[in-house]
């Protein structure tokens, strides 16, 4: 029983973690923004815990494989003061990149951390040289992935969802193990999630470039069904992942 705790610890701070300062990524850029947030909200489902504060409304939801921040405007394009519609694009653009940029910075800085203080070279100056070279190895390792993903070189049943992650994660060693494993859940997080695939934050970055050649927006309708299309390609994914996750550790 006490094993089982320690794993679902480990995974539940793992996942709420990331999706944190995904999150505040967006959070604290919009607020720079001065675009209204009506709501900061961690997980999904049914809402266990929430806290009105002077403008948004800070929630914690039953499931945590995700989380969101609900900007006045975004869904629904709207003319009051903060409205997100109404920012710049280069505003908008910023908002939308933070959330990665904050994974991927993360997770860089974690991981160069670990490297300079894992005793493995001699001096101080050689440590941070081979921390550097290591941690420009990582990242190229996971843009390595994710490019023979898209050309096919590496097929969609090697993706690993977050059931293969929670399997992962629950038979880690130690907290070295665990934050390495943090941070490069965070690189794939943060990197993945500029794919410029609709309803990820690359895709809506993508449409916000589109509006800025046409200098004018999408029209409301083609732009939710747009996302709709990448919203439904995503749940199929995610389900195919998670299936194709259960059988193989069962």
């Amino acid at each position: 029983m006490i094993p089982f705790i320690i794993s679902a610890t480990k995974i539940i701070f793992l996942l709420g973690f990331l999706i944190f300062i995904h999150e505040f990524g967006h959070f604290s850029v919009a607020k720079l923004c001065n675009v209204t947030v009506n709501e900061f909200a961690i997980g999904f489902g049914p809402t266990i815990w929430t806290k009105q504060g002077k403008e948004t409304k800070y929630a914690l939801r039953l499931i945590p494989l995700g989380g969101f921040v609900s900007m006045e405007g975004e869904e629904k394009k709207s003319d009051k003061e903060g409205s997100f519609s109404k920012a710049s694009i280069p505003k908008r653009i910023a908002i939308v990149l933070a959330g990665a940029s904050v994974n991927i910075l993360f997770a860089i800085v974690v991981y160069f951390i670990l490297v300079a203080t894992s005793g493995q070279f001699q001096g101080i100056g050689e440590s941070v040289k081979n921390a550097f070279l290591m941690t420009k190895e990582f990242i190229g390792s996971v843009i390595e992935s994710l490019k023979l993903l898209v050309i096919g070189q590496v097929g969609v049943d090697q993706m690993m969802g977050p059931v293969g992650i929670s399997e992962i994660v629950s038979k880690t060693n130690g907290i070295k193990e665990f934050i390495y494993m943090l941070s490069a859940i965070s690189m794939s997080l943060g990197v993945t999630n500029l794919l410029p695939i609709p309803a990820l934050d690359g895709g809506k970055i993508v449409l916000l470039i589109i509006e800025a050649i046409r200098k004018k927006p999408l029209d409301e309708k083609t732009e939710i069904n747009v996302q709709l299309i990448g919203f439904s390609f995503l749940i199929a994914l995610s389900i195919y992942v998670t299936f194709n996750d259960i059988t193989r550790i069962f």
